[in-house]
């Protein structure tokens, strides 16, 4: 009887021990205690994010070039934390924007080329300045106006004064002549962001629209027409700001009265201006249009 105690007593020994390593085996090891370590279902923060949080963050990066990975993440987690129950941090959107890269170039060109959404005339003008230098080398400041509904040009002349008092002279001018519009787009140039160029809109009833920083396609109807002076002017001399002015009245009619513009549908700035249409009305007169030694050709039809 002994014998087979002590056998019995070594065999649940032996059990014992055996159970304690594979309990040891399967428990989770904790690096804090020598308890086991209970396993928790993962956070949502460490999920995979869902697929519309890539492509907005995308979109906030190329609507907002010049903005940090931290502003791009607050900026997300306010349009997003109540309603849609996402927040990102700052080194999530710093590595999904080096990844993507080239996604977000993409859309900022592709949202320059889009074309514009259709406006009424004379409701919003396009203000801004470009610059012409003469053959004695001195630059001068041009002023352009244009109409965003119509793309007629209301204003493009040499500036002897670069001034703000100056500038809404000559916007006061165009207002008398085509009336006045209820708002008036501009970039952050000084001389458009000066306390007297904003207290003479307000004293006018004018709405100022300024483009953000580093988006000029968001007064993209004044740039493409500074594109389209440019390509002509540069390869035009003048000997001082009064040839430059004549060239610029010589450049205005064949912009607004000649040269059909392709968002218009094949009218020119005039006729959309004016609500004429080409195609059920014919013309009183075809004339050949020429000025600037050939650099300025079409064909004008008097109405």
């Amino acid at each position: 009887m002994t014998i087979f105690w002590l056998l019995h007593c070594a065999w649940f020994c032996f059990w014992l021990a055996l159970h304690a390593r594979c309990a040891r085996w399967l428990a989770v090891p904790s690096h804090f205690s020598g308890r086991r370590r209970v396993v928790h279902a993962p956070c949502m923060r460490c999920a995979p994010k869902p697929e519309w949080v890539g492509r907005e963050l995308i979109r906030l990066k190329a609507w907002m070039p010049d903005a940090g990975c931290r502003r791009i993440a607050a900026t997300f987690n306010r349009l997003h934390a109540v309603k849609r129950r996402m927040t990102v941090s700052k080194s999530f959107v710093a590595g999904w924007v080096r990844r993507h890269r080239i996604e977000i170039e993409d859309l900022r060109r592709t949202w320059k080329r889009r074309v514009p959404c259709p406006v009424p005339v004379n409701r919003t003008w396009g203000v801004d300045l470009t610059g012409k230098t003469d053959i004695d080398g001195d630059l001068h400041a041009i002023l352009g106006i244009v109409d965003h509904g119509s793309r007629r040009m209301l204003t493009l002349t040499a500036l002897r004064d670069k001034s703000s008092i100056f500038l809404l002279r000559c916007l006061l001018d165009a207002i008398e002549q085509y009336g006045r519009p209820c708002f008036i787009r501009t970039d952050n140039e000084s001389v458009f962001t000066s306390r007297l160029f904003v207290f003479g809109l307000k004293w006018l009833g004018i709405g100022h629209q300024r483009t953000d920083p580093g988006c000029p396609w968001m007064n993209g109807r004044i740039e493409r027409l500074f594109g389209t002076l440019k390509g002509k002017l540069d390869r035009w001399m003048v000997a001082g700001i009064g040839e430059l002015n004549v060239a610029l009245g010589e450049f205005s009619a064949w912009y607004n009265h000649v040269r059909p513009h392709q968002h218009l549908g094949g009218l020119t700035p005039v006729e959309a201006w004016d609500g004429i249409d080409p195609y059920a009305q014919a013309p009183k007169q075809v004339l050949d249009f020429t000025a600037w030694d050939g650099l300025l050709t079409g064909v004008y039809l008097r109405r």
